[in-house]
């Protein structure tokens, strides 16, 4: 790791502008309250109250589906800003898969929701919140429906896993290594020097 010295020669850390860490941030929150959702809803005994619960998980779900498309397309417009050179090759290999493992799991989970719920749910359509009916996936069978909900368990896990992983190497970055890969996000701060953000907004 290169030391403060050292990069303070370095170009400016580049950071992801105030669009893209809104995205970022947005997307943390709902994430949280959707595990927090699945979870609590998941060994309830059938009633109004899981209903409920479970209306508000089918509706954050389509909103991440939402802003997780929107975001991937701001990101395809304006490329995040590069690691810092002395970041290693190995971590740097890891933050991009961990990245997309990230935007797979939030656009495929929703969608394996959906046809559990149009495999389990009686009538034609699925209800969310606001009186919004969404159509049923066709021709999903309650068997269909069953097994898309265990890869959609399964998945929630993996996504957990994820998180408490990319969490973890954000810290490790500011407050171990102080070697600048975490500074590109706010509220993060550069170890060494005041950022450049790219993008806009």
């Amino acid at each position: 790791m290169a030391s403060v010295s050292e990069a303070r020669e370095q170009e400016p850390l580049r950071r992801y502008s105030n669009v893209a860490a809104t995205f970022h941030w947005v997307t943390v929150a709902l994430v949280l309250l959707q595990a927090w959702l699945g979870f609590r809803f998941a060994d309830m005994a059938a009633g109004a109250e899981r209903a409920n619960l479970f209306t508000w998980h089918r509706t954050v779900g389509g909103l991440i589906l939402l802003i997780v498309v929107a975001r991937l397309t701001y990101r395809l417009v304006n490329p995040p800003p590069p690691y810092p050179a002395e970041l290693p090759r190995w971590e740097r290999f890891a933050g991009s898969w961990n990245h997309r493992l990230f935007y797979l799991l939030l656009i495929a989970m929703p969608i394996v929701g959906l046809i559990a719920t149009s495999g389990m749910t009686p009538g034609p359509t699925i209800s969310l919140l606001g009186g919004i009916e969404i159509p049923k996936i066709p021709g999903i069978s309650t068997e269909l429906g069953e097994t898309a909900g265990d890869v959609h368990s399964a998945a929630a896990f993996l996504l957990i896993l994820l998180i408490v992983l990319h969490a973890a190497a954000a810290l490790k970055h500011q407050f171990i290594d102080r070697n600048r890969a975490a500074g590109r996000m706010p509220p993060f701060k550069d170890p060494v020097d005041e950022p450049v953000v790219i993008g806009q907004g």
